[in-house]
């Protein structure tokens, strides 16, 4: 008998580890989590590992040399039937791809010659996170090759942006010609969050309006109205927007050639905006909770990079509620901050009841550590809410659509 086609395969590539998590289908049409790991360092075959979990929480760390994505892929799959079955590649009924950078697609696509060939000319935009995906979408093919393979875009969301929110004023032949435009990322984050948001207030999606802070390591903010978005903070790259671990976010933007002017070369620029800006920039720690900690100990530096971190997020909030035609219905929380620090949200919000926004203290304080809620305080206009984000399920919904519609 063949083996029943129910589960979805999850990847995100980076240039040296391999994410993986594996979902079942129920009967009920939801989707159970019921494996994911981590193979880390690949190309550093002395040191290269896979860390590994399954939904009924047994753990393992499997030292073996990946020379490449390939490799790695080739343990995860022998741990998975040797966890669950011998016919588990046979099982898959799709397989959902990360992929940070896809220009103007804009929904999940089935992986074709046509798709590879966008996420390559992407490259030039997303030089980290590209070539990896491609690398990881490869490797995915050799061994699931019966399996649909569906790209998963974080720009996508974010096509529903008009041109007065996406375009840049410069000269016009960088957008036809070089595509320099604002993308925006963290696209399935927010694609998972506004359906359940809606649920919770009890309206239609395509009548809700909502602000959203996708608050982690790499941070970003999206207005969206009926239920679509019509502004982000990140642009062309991840680099522009909120202040975040290691990236500056907003700047003039002849602080560059500024730099370039005193002798810095492109490269020491590029990493000093992405790598070496934000709060460790800031503060030297870019841990967020490292910076509570300083500024909770009268830490002059730390104060001032919380200060920094929140006049930015508050100026988009500002901004993006003029976004909605209409009154905003929530502002909500995610991400590694957004859902677990109670503390930076009442930091965040601080004084902000003459608009509408107010919370109560004991709700804030329990949602944390996964924990969903409404935090808004009795008779606030604007509902808060934490939401916890799940990318990796978002994924493999848009995957499994793709693949059941075709």
């Amino acid at each position: 008998m063949a083996p029943a086609k129910n589960l979805t395969m999850v990847m995100n590539a980076g240039s040296s580890s391999l994410k993986f998590k594996v979902f079942q289908a129920l009967g009920n049409g939801e989707l159970e989590s019921l494996a994911s790991g981590l193979c880390e360092r690949i190309g550093d075959t002395a040191n290269s590992r896979m860390k590994a979990k399954t939904a009924e929480g047994g753990s393992v760390t499997l030292q073996e040399g990946f020379s490449d994505h390939q490799d790695a892929l080739g343990l995860v799959s022998r741990f998975l039937a040797d966890t669950f079955s011998s016919s588990f590649t046979r099982s898959v009924h799709s397989v959902g791809h990360r992929v940070v950078h896809g220009l103007d697609i804009s929904a999940p696509v089935l992986i074709d010659d046509g798709v590879k060939a966008v996420i390559e000319k992407a490259i030039s935009l997303a030089p980290l996170h590209n070539p990896a995906g491609l690398q990881g979408i490869e490797a995915a093919m050799a061994t699931f090759p019966a399996a649909p393979h569906v790209a998963v875009f974080d720009t996508a969301f974010h096509q529903t942006m008009a041109p007065a929110a996406y375009m840049y004023a410069l000269p016009k032949e960088l957008y036809d010609e070089q595509a320099v435009r604002r993308y925006g990322f963290h696209g399935s984050s927010y694609k998972y969050l506004v359906p359940r948001a809606a649920k919770t207030l009890g309206k239609p999606v395509e009548s809700l309006n909502a602000i959203i802070c996708h608050l982690g390591a790499g941070s970003s903010m999206c207005a969206v109205r009926g239920g679509q978005s019509v502004d982000t903070t990140m642009g062309l790259t991840p680099l522009e927007g909120l202040v975040m671990g290691t990236r500056c976010g907003d700047i003039d933007p002849a602080i560059v050639t500024y730099l370039l002017g005193q002798g810095h070369s492109g490269a020491e620029v590029d990493a000093l905006l992405n790598k070496r800006s934000g709060f460790l920039g800031l503060t030297g720690h870019s841990d967020l909770r490292a910076v509570i900690d300083g500024a909770a100990a009268g830490s002059a530096p730390d104060r001032i990079a919380l200060d920094v971190w929140r006049h930015r997020i508050r100026k988009y909030i500002g901004a993006y509620a003029l976004q909605m035609g209409g009154p905003l219905d929530a502002l909500i929380f995610s991400a590694g901050i957004g859902e677990n620090s109670s503390i930076l949200r009442a930091f965040l919000l601080e004084g902000l009841e003459w608009y509408g926004i107010a919370l109560d203290e004991e709700s804030n304080k329990a949602a944390v550590d996964g924990v969903a809620g409404n935090i808004t305080a009795p008779g606030a206009k604007v509902q808060v809410l934490v939401i916890p984000t799940d990318e990796e399920l978002s994924i493999a919904e848009q995957a499994i659509e793709v693949v059941d519609r075709t």
